[in-house]
């Protein structure tokens, strides 16, 4: 068959350890037979970023903002143990809180549902996005230990020179911890249009949740402005489109999702979607599993697995062992992308490759051929565990039959 040709480029982000090599396996073995792949390569690997001075993810990230697509593979963000392995010029940030930073964007993570592997939570039939907030909050905080019969306050300075001055706590009788928070109202803004466009694009209903009754001016300020975009832009899109955008408290929506049988986003702040996306993940089955999407509220995509590098099963591979690695996710996020790609360039031909290809992923695992952690959760009767290329080989077979 004649290759599917692409108009304009993906970005495409290179990355670290076993879903590097997973990385190349699933450009070899289904994605270039059959499309002329297009894509403008930025290498994200921690060796590479550490001689760019990490200006690579920098350029990877204003590249996106040009073309619009990437697909980005799994990368490593070191800690001491790293700089020492790798033998780093500094402890290099996160090249997702990078990017993430350039492109202002909000991460929604999706579970990819397959027969033989039901959720903890057995009511959960169809999947539950979390919509992450990726600004501020505890991960940009400032905090102190403080000793006893110290007085704290909160002190905000204008341009002026006035200050405003809140007693936080008077320390008596004993020390304690204090800790500052902050958020700005153009970032809560992008998160709250990435959300509700998001929401059109998938037309399923939007939760969002805070503590508005505790917290009523920090969390507050995101309900209003949430509702506040809601109604005077996004509420005629949503009533055309027939989809609801539901405000509740975080601990009423606890209880609501686990009550409920999915099927729609579920809108967080930051700390909140960084803990309800591991128990959603968890909850329905495996992180491998897990689709993610960085949207910014321009439009630009940038898709990746939403877990790591799998370390271990790389230093497997490095001794020539056979591993068993799961990379549905990572697979997911390559199939994300070009039908993304294939959506704004109006190359149906790409959308529906993404599409084929998803599905003979699919089938291949309720066929019974699948990873080791697959096999560890599937209820399916015949099982076959196959290694990390098998599986791919595998899908291909199906893949073939399709085209």
């Amino acid at each position: 068959m004649e290759k599917i040709k692409m108009t304009t480029p993906l970005v495409e982000m290179d990355g670290d350890e076993m879903t590097r090599v997973i990385w190349k396996m699933i450009k070899d073995i289904l994605l270039t037979p059959y499309i002329d792949l297009k894509t403008e390569y930025y290498d994200l690997g921690l060796k590479h970023r550490n001689e760019t001075d990490d200006k690579v993810t920098i350029d990877s990230a204003e590249a996106t903002k040009k073309y619009g697509v990437a697909v980005k593979c799994a990368t490593i963000t070191p800690n001491a143990a790293r700089v020492e392995e790798y033998n780093l010029k500094e402890m290099w940030k996160s090249p997702n809180g990078t990017i993430r930073a350039i492109l202002d964007g909000t991460v929604f993570r999706t579970p990819i549902i397959v027969k033989g592997i039901t959720p903890y939570i057995p009511t959960w039939i169809k999947p539950i996005t979390i919509a992450r907030h990726a600004y501020g909050d505890v991960y940009k905080n400032t905090e102190m230990q403080v000793p006893e019969g110290s007085k704290c306050e909160l002190v905000c300075t204008d341009k002026n020179g006035n200050e405003t001055r809140s007693l936080i706590h008077e320390f008596k009788g004993s020390s304690g911890i204090i800790q500052g928070l902050h958020n700005v109202d153009s970032s809560i803004k992008s998160f709250a249009r990435s959300c509700f466009n998001f929401a059109l694009e998938l037309k399923q209903d939007i939760w969002f949740a805070s503590k508005d009754t505790i917290s009523k001016k920090y969390d507050h300020r995101f309900k209003d402005i949430f509702a506040e975009i809601y109604e005077t832009e996004y509420k005629e899109k949503f009533e055309s489109a027939g989809i609801e955008y539901f405000y509740t408290l975080i601990d009423d929506a606890v209880a609501r999702v686990i009550r409920s049988e999915g099927g729609y986003i579920w809108a967080c702040k930051n700390y909140d979607g960084d803990v309800m996306s591991d128990m959603v993940a968890t909850a329905y089955g495996s992180l491998a599993m897990m689709t993610s999407v960085l949207v910014s509220p321009e439009g630009i995509y940038e898709y990746e697995a939403a877990h790591g590098t799998v370390q271990r099963h790389y230093y497997k591979y490095l001794k020539g062992e056979k591993t068993s690695t799961n990379s549905v996710a990572t697979l997911f996020a390559w199939t994300g992308a070009l039908r993304k790609r294939g959506e704004l360039d109006g190359i149906t031909e790409l959308c529906s490759f993404a599409d084929k290809l998803e599905k003979a992923t699919i089938e291949t695992i309720e066929d019974g051929v699948m990873t080791g952690d697959l096999a560890l959760l599937s209820t399916l009767p015949d099982k076959r565990k196959v290694d990390t290329e098998e599986f791919l080989l595998e899908i291909n077979e199906r893949l073939k039959k399709m085209m």
